[in-house]
């Protein structure tokens, strides 16, 4: 008998292991990000990173990991307690170099070396300042640095003073996110000789400089200025190249303003003959908050550069020059992003497909490595080989099998001005139809991004809590055609809302949402437009507005986007009624009566708190059930694994408070 029961109670542990349960907020710390893969020279092995939340010191950590090209071998190759990022095979194979802040992180990241035949990692490094990018020389003897200074003036010997030094500010653009008021001088580009351990300058110019690529002979070196200088008003990126020489002259190849992306959207790459670099190219400066991307080569020898994906209407990031010589990219499109191919005579080919996101994209040795995510599954390490994809990394599969996901289904809808517009809709796992659920409008930031089919935690987390959640992507969102994306343009608040109010027509419609429990939300834009909606309409019954605006008038000057309020809107005096327009939802708030929970980090200079304070001072002072949240220390994104968990239970609370009750 005592057998026989002993039996049962191990059968149904075994039943219970093997069931999948539903999606609790603890797990928010049990997923692990993968990122950055880089194929080795001989094409046998992939390095990437992996980050972890260490709950402990309430921090993140990230480590390089190493899998075999064939998928029976899967190493992590450092285990420190300090971060080690950007993992870059040396051309010849022996080492792999990453970069850290282990040794001082006082003093910034450094490059630091790890034998590729095994053995521990040393510092290369120990240039002043930290190394925000680098790139091997062909013949594995140099590295090119960019270094961005830790401050205008070097540290004295002794105490530091006990009241900080006044911060003297006299630049036109001065704040950016997490980096605080930008007083520091700006990035240049530095010469490393690997064995003498010596650092150079690799300019004579005291400009900003962005990241850089050896020319396939290693004598020459491509780079982005900025050719504005410190005086100037708005940035001026500009593609250079010079001799890899220390104190060189460098050659402006380009004239144009519509480069202005200074390579945030990759790095240029050169012809495999040396003769032509191909790199991004955007619109017109008014409209970099749109910015929509194209490939574009420029022969060095001189001459009008060529923009080869001109008939391609998608944004495109992350070049790079293949083994075959063709140049292969990523584009967003209608709420996936894939991978394509395309050389000088050609039109751009899918390289992979399906409703996945692929957002890493390396090749070496005819084998290529992308990260890549679906609804359902985190990113993770793949082999991309003849349109399929072969896992290499699995970091969340034995987590992702004990949790029960909803479904989540592509939707379409025309707006009652006639757009066509796409969004994604979760239901709770076990979702049976006909069941009425409360609804929740999720709203992305941006406006310059989309909802895909990637991996969200925020959209099953609710899921599994029974919500239906709904994601739009309005007018002004990437992965549509040009005019889409700019028809918000000094425009806000408008448009964006016809489409978010018709997506949640759509599905009341379908009779899956219950009118009568409705909620809202987003970040950051999603944040400006949780405000732009519950101002227009009443219908929602809880929102939540995270590092959000709405008195714009007042976000000119104390965050960092001058460049698009002077070109997209104009300055406020000479452009009032546009900005009282922008302004709608401050100034029409005794209109809102949905109870609302604001939220921010108190350091944000990206949408800084006082949007948020703005707005709950309104609603606080017309009786409207409000509440206000500020993160100390955090900027626009939370990082801090308890904020993260800490925000996600009170959107919960929130949300279960007004609509579940």
């Amino acid at each position: 008998m005592r057998l026989c029961s002993l039996a049962l109670l191990l059968a149904a542990a075994l039943v219970c292991a093997q069931t999948p349960r539903l999606l609790k907020v603890e797990d928010v710390h049990l997923q692990r990000t993968v990122a950055d893969p880089q194929v080795s020279p001989d094409g046998k092995w992939v390095a990437y990173t992996v980050s972890t939340v260490d709950l402990a010191g309430d921090r993140s950590d990230t480590d390089i990991w190493m899998a075999s090209w064939d998928g029976s071998i899967r190493s992590q190759a450092t285990s420190s307690k300090e971060p080690e990022t950007a993992p870059r095979w040396s051309p010849d194979g022996r080492w792999l170099a990453f970069t850290s802040a282990r040794g001082d992180k006082e003093k910034g990241s450094q490059v630091w070396l790890l034998p590729r035949v095994g053995g521990e990692a040393t510092q290369l490094t120990h240039v002043e300042g930290s190394v925000s990018d680098y790139a091997w020389s062909p013949d594995s003897k140099r590295l090119l640095l960019l270094v961005s200074p830790r401050e205008n003036e070097p540290k004295k010997e002794g105490a530091p003073p006990k009241t900080p030094r006044p911060i003297v500010i006299d630049r036109y653009r001065f704040k950016q996110d997490m980096e605080g008021y930008s007083t520091k001088a700006p990035a240049k580009l530095w010469l490393f000789d690997v064995e003498a351990k010596k650092a150079e300058r690799l300019t004579k110019e005291d400009l900003q400089e962005s990241v850089a690529a050896w020319s396939p002979d290693g004598s020459r070196v491509a780079f982005f200025s900025n050719r504005a200088g410190e005086s100037g008003r708005y940035l001026n990126w500009q593609l250079c190249f010079t001799e890899s020489k220390p104190n060189s002259e460098p050659r402006v190849l380009t004239a144009d303003e519509r480069i202005g992306a200074g390579g945030r959207g990759g790095r240029p790459q050169w012809s495999s003959d040396g003769s032509r670099i191909y790199f991004l190219i955007g619109r017109e400066p008014k409209y970099r908050a749109y910015n929509r991307t194209k490939l574009a080569v420029q022969p060095v020898a001189g001459g009008p550069l060529k923009v080869l994906t001109t008939a391609f209407d998608r944004s495109i990031s992350s070049p790079l020059r293949l083994s075959t010589g063709e140049i292969g990219f990523l584009s967003s499109d209608n709420m996936t992003e894939l991978p394509l191919k395309v050389d000088e005579g050609g039109s751009p080919k899918k390289l992979a497909d399906g409703k996945r996101v692929i957002t890493g994209i390396s090749e070496a040795a005819g084998h290529m490595a992308v990260l890549a995510a679906t609804d359902e599954t985190l990113p993770e390490i793949c082999a991309l080989e003849n349109g399929s994809l072969r896992p290499l990394s699995a970091h969340n599969a034995d987590w992702l099998k004990t949790i029960k996901l909803g479904e989540t289904r592509e939707i379409e809808f025309r707006t009652p001005d006639g757009a066509e517009v796409h969004g994604l809709l979760t239901l709770p796992p076990g979702y049976s139809a006909g069941e009425k659920l409360p609804l929740l409008l999720r709203i992305h930031g941006g406006p310059n991004g989309q909802d895909a089919h990637s991996f969200q935690f925020e959209r099953h987390f609710f899921a599994a809590n029974g919500f239906a959640v709904l994601n739009v992507n309005y007018r002004g969102s990437a992965g549509r055609d040009e005019g889409f994306q700019t028809a918000i343009f000094a425009d806000w608040g408008g448009k964006e809302v016809i489409d978010l109010l018709a997506g949640v027509d759509h599905v009341v419609a379908t009779g899956i949402a219950d009118p009568a429990r409705l909620g809202i939300g987003g970040w950051s834009y999603g944040g400006i437009l949780t405000n732009y909606t519950i101002a227009k309409d009443g219908r929602f019954k809880a929102a939540i507005s995270g590092a959000g605006s709405s008195l714009q008038f007042s976000m000119y000057g104390s965050d960092q986007y001058i460049e698009q309020y002077d070109l997209e809107m104009g300055m406020p005096w000479k452009s009032r009624d546009t900005w009282m327009k922008v302004s709608y939802p401050f100034f029409e708030s005794e209109k809102i009566k949905t109870p609302t929970l604001f939220m921010g980090g108190e350091k944000d200079f990206n949408v800084p708190i006082i949007g948020s304070e703005q707005m709950y001072q309104a609603l606080k002072a017309n009786g409207v059930d409000t509440q206000l949240v500020i993160y100390p220390g955090e900027f626009h994104g939370i990082r801090k694994p308890t904020y993260i968990q800490d925000r996600l239970e009170r959107y919960l609370a929130w949300y279960k408070k007004y609509l579940k009750s």
